[in-house]
């Protein structure tokens, strides 16, 4: 990891340490109050932790022009994607991506290459609906590694990080505490219950909190959508085309709704919000990334309203191609933030537990 970045959210965080005016802000403030000194771990943990609300940067008396010249949600935003770098598997990916966010349209042509290439030189098993273009096979031979290897990859990735904060063996109360918090997005909220000052310094909000509520939600329903149908497709000999008033296809077509919505409303508020308060290296490629898995979402809409329709053979490579790219992209972008973030909540609940 980089150690000028290291040390200066160890400058900031021990002035904040001394000050303590936000207490009660977020999880990272407890966490950071409960200790005098600070390792290279402790700050990887408070940057992950960090949730990047800004309401402590707005109620600081130390930031610019006064000569402290804190910036704690700069800071930890820099330590954070940092650490996603460092610990990634394979690094050199990860750290090309965050600086490069041309990386991902560079990954949807290749997609849309080979999934173009695929159904041609593969061809079709003679299946009905999207199998007719693509046979259940090819699909499964191109994407079950495409699923498999970024697991292996953000596995590799949390084991470093949890090395580096210190982490002990897990209780079933860590876990338990840290998904409550995760699923309500708690420290979104921030410590007085209205919300975040993302957009702006004199407004509390709550649409951070939602729009990442629908992304993740709308992510896990459409996880959902396929998973139910790849057991109604192994266990009970039900292949696809299913209907509309099937699993598989509520759960597509919710979950393609609220991943269109909530990355439609997360670009609009980073695109209202000052990039000085995070990690301005990362911004163009986070706004990349939010832009593909929303366009995962839309053009999975899109091909299930045209699926009778002489567009549909193009519409599912685009489709799938973006599938694709993001499976592949997901250790080396945002996304691998909501492991990191959830294994920082596990590590905290387990502070607190040992600490208790």
């Amino acid at each position: 990891m980089q150690a000028d970045l290291i040390q200066e959210a160890r400058r900031q965080a021990e002035i904040c340490n001394a000050c303590r005016y936000c207490e009660g802000y977020c999880s990272v403030f407890p966490s950071l109050h409960a200790n005098r000194a600070f390792s290279d771990g402790d700050i990887t943990q408070l940057a992950n932790l960090c949730h990047n609300c800004r309401g402590c940067y707005y109620a600081c008396q130390y930031t610019a022009p006064h000569e402290f010249d804190l910036n704690l949600p700069a800071a930890l935003a820099e330590v954070r994607r940092d650490s996603w770098e460092s610990f990634a598997w394979p690094q050199p990916l990860a750290r090309k991506f965050h600086t490069h966010g041309g990386a991902i349209i560079l990954a949807l042509v290749v997609g849309f290459a080979l999934l173009f290439a695929a159904i041609k030189a593969i061809g079709s098993a003679g299946g009905e609906g999207f199998y007719a273009v693509l046979s259940h096979n090819a699909m499964v031979a191109i994407f079950a590694p495409a699923f498999l290897l970024p697991l292996v990859s953000i596995a590799v990735g949390i084991r470093r990080f949890w090395r580096e904060v210190g982490g002990q063996r897990i209780a079933l109360g860590d876990i338990t505490g840290a998904f409550g918090r995760a699923v309500k997005m708690q420290d979104l909220a921030a410590g007085h219950g209205e919300g975040c000052n993302f957009e702006d310094e004199d407004r509390f909000s709550q649409g951070r909190r939602h729009v990442h509520q629908a992304i993740m939600y709308g992510f896990l329903l459409c996880f959902a959508s396929t998973s139910v149908a790849t057991l109604m497709h192994y266990f009970f000999d039900m292949p696809a085309p299913y209907p509309l008033f099937s699993l598989p296809k509520l759960f597509g077509i919710s979950g393609g709704l609220l991943l269109t919505v909530g990355c439609i409303g997360m670009v609009a508020l980073k695109l209202k919000s000052d990039r000085e308060l995070g990690d301005t290296q990362a911004w163009g490629g986070d706004i990349a990334f939010i832009a593909l898995l929303g366009f995962v979402g839309f053009s999975g809409l899109v091909l299930y309203a045209l699926s009778g329709t002489a567009a549909m053979p193009a519409l599912l490579a685009v489709h799938l191609g973006a599938v694709l790219a993001f499976f592949l992209l997901t250790p080396f972008t945002k996304m691998a933030h909501g492991f990191y973030r959830l294994a920082a909540l596990i590590r905290d609940a387990q502070r607190k537990r040992l600490a208790g």
